[in-house]
């Protein structure tokens, strides 16, 4: 059989990573450019925005921001359009903005965090993904990877909204995977389990190490770059063959018995 060489390249595609602004998307926005890719980075938090394009263009990189609530639609699609407008086309979808929501679920409160958790971690992938397909389409190799949790692969007390969207998230992928497969556009998840985040940040170190010694195989939290990483083989053109895959970056967490 004849060896096919398949390249592990990035360089000169666009990407559009939401949530780009801290944490894993801003370690994805980060690589993505360091790889040659273009990187339109889009977060509600627009200094953040502004800070990370410094970097990469400061590290020689391309980049450029646009401030978005994945909760708008209407903003999600005039989004999609300036990235293309900017750079020419769309290459890649990296649905990472995401919050925290615990609420107990007879709380007054869980109502308004149910609606925010889907709005912002299932229907705004939805709409983005929309938005982006035609010009995905156009690619010839578009790429969607969707960014769920462990939280989606099981769930925490307190946790219900944010548990019910990840889940939703995680459904998404599958559904869009089979369903874009024939448009040569591929459909991937990842689910992180404890990353050092600004989701995380609030929780005592000494509550990291004691969960990670009881929960981790690896007995620690992971970080932002780790997940990056497993993110971008996903959008690789070698990639072509992944579809609808749900990757788990948790240091054996999800697996552990006892």
């Amino acid at each position: 059989m004849t060896y096919t060489p398949l390249s592990r390249s990035i360089a000169g595609k666009v990407a559009l990573v939401t949530g780009a602004a801290s944490g894993m998307g801003r370690a994805t926005a980060r690589l993505f450019a360091e790889e040659g890719a273009m990187v339109a980075a889009s977060d509600i938090n627009a200094d953040g925005l502004a800070s990370l394009v410094e970097e990469i263009e400061g590290a020689g990189g391309r980049a450029m921001a646009f401030p978005l609530d994945v909760a708008d639609a209407g903003a999600c699609a005039r989004t999609v359009e300036g990235v293309v407008a900017a750079f020419g086309g769309l290459d890649i979808l990296i649905n990472n903005a995401g919050l925290s929501t615990f609420c107990p679920f007879e709380d007054a409160g869980f109502p308004g965090a149910w609606a925010r958790s889907l709005d912002v971690m299932l229907t705004g992938q939805m709409v983005l993904a929309r938005a982006a397909l035609p010009h995905l389409k156009r690619s010839g190799a578009g790429r969607i990877v969707n960014i769920a949790s462990t939280e989606g692969l099981g769930a925490t007390r307190y946790n219900t909204a944010y548990a019910a969207a990840k889940h939703g998230a995680i459904g998404l992928t599958h559904g869009l995977a089979v369903e874009l497969g024939a448009e040569g556009v591929t459909v991937n998840c990842i689910c992180p389990g404890p990353i050092h985040t600004g989701i995380t940040a609030g929780i005592p170190d000494e509550h990291k190490e004691i969960y990670a010694k009881r929960r981790v195989p690896l007995r620690l939290y992971g970080i932002p770059e780790e997940v990056a990483h497993i993110t971008l083989s996903c959008v690789l053109p070698a990639a072509s063959f992944l579809n609808g895959a749900v990757i788990p970056v948790d240091g054996g967490m999800i697996i552990k018995n006892g």
